[in-house]
């Protein structure tokens, strides 16, 4: 010790005692098998905290909020929903609605069938779907919906946009509301769709093994598509009246992931072409996705006037997928691009 800050001998003896006390009751604790005991920090001195799943270097990773030690889900918790608002869930959700196809189908994915008790009208896959309550579609069927009275409603961006009055009443009456962003830009916005699902609902495993399968899947598919030599043009026709996907969104990554080229990708987002527009992209091939709901879809493009010099009608290539898979966004997004594959590259795929 230097100059003022050495300390008289009494008290130099009573820290020792303390220490070797201190000491000696650690190790008898340790020997016992008892977890360590806090004793707090001293006044004025505080630790940095770790941000959730981070570690401070002194001990175990933090656990995230709204999980407890062993990875499961602890209400009340806080979440960021798909337009950056925060919601809180008070308990474990019992009942819950679904208010479009894509989240209806992943709820179920994550094995939350028994839960949903109300669906959107257009809601079809799996087939249990059918035993549920239709609760309207981009417009809510509110009455319907307050006599579930539901503990969650997944509803869309959609409805939050148009219906904000609508959503409003939900929440005064006690019905936890959860705007889930339905228009996916790419694979990405889907998988976060299913995680904020899981994450509401305490199914996240569940969600990292559905998002992994995926994952798997499209990797073959990819695998299988690094065999393609010579990109063949496609143009999409989403429904009737030339629109279509241009860059920016999921369908479009659908066809660079099996190295298609999209001849709407200098267009940004879901967008209308001109027929002009359509004959001067000179496609290879033609995929309509609407022929569940409009008669002679193929029949009808190959008969346009005027196409007939295009690449996809001269060489008979216009072909009709099921919408359900390549149009919707949600857990068998990887089968519609294993059919866009096999339409478009038969040669490779089939």
């Amino acid at each position: 010790m230097m100059r003022s800050e050495r300390k008289p001998f009494a008290a130099w003896h009573r820290g020792l005692i303390t220490g070797l006390l201190l000491a000696m009751a650690v190790w008898l604790l340790a020997a016992c098998g008892s977890d360590p005991v806090s004793i707090g920090e001293p006044d004025g001195i505080r630790t940095e905290t770790p941000a959730p799943g981070e570690s401070n270097g002194s001990g175990p990773e933090a656990t995230p909020e709204g999980e407890g030690e062993t990875g499961e889900t602890i209400y009340p918790l806080t979440l960021i929903d798909g337009i950056g608002q925060e919601v809180v869930i008070e308990e474990e959700p019992e009942t819950m609605v679904t208010l479009i196809p894509s989240i209806t189908e992943s709820a179920f994915a994550l094995g939350l069938g028994d839960k949903i008790v109300g669906v959107s009208d257009h809601s079809n896959f799996p087939e249990e779907t059918q035993n549920k309550v239709r609760l309207g579609g981009q417009t809510i069927n509110v009455e319907k919906l307050l006599e579930l009275a539901p503990d969650l409603a997944f509803v869309t961006n959609h409805h939050h946009e148009n219906h904000a009055d609508v959503l409003e009443q939900l929440r005064q009456v006690g019905i936890t509301v959860i705007v889930v962003k339905s228009s996916a830009n790419n694979f990405d916005d889907v998988y976060s769709m299913i995680r904020l699902i899981a994450e509401a609902t305490g199914t996240k495993e569940e969600a990292e093994e559905l998002i992994a399968g995926m994952k798997d899947k499209l990797e073959d598919i990819q695998s299988k598509a690094s065999q393609i030599t010579e990109p063949k043009k496609v143009w999409i026709e989403v429904f009737d009246g030339l629109h279509t996907s241009g860059s920016n969104t999921f369908m479009h990554e659908m066809l660079t992931a099996i190295h298609a080229v999209n001849v709407a990708e200098e267009a940004q987002g879901w967008v209308q072409f001109t027929e002009e527009q359509v004959i001067a992209a000179e496609p290879d091939v033609i995929v309509t996705t609407y022929g569940n709901y409009s008669e002679n879809v193929v029949e009808n493009v190959l008969q346009r006037a005027g196409w007939s010099e295009v690449p996809a009608v001269a060489n008979n290539q216009v072909f009709d997928v099921d919408n359900d898979l390549v149009v919707r966004p949600g857990p068998q997004m990887m089968d519609g691009v294993e059919i866009l594959a096999k339409t478009i590259y038969p040669e490779v795929f089939n």
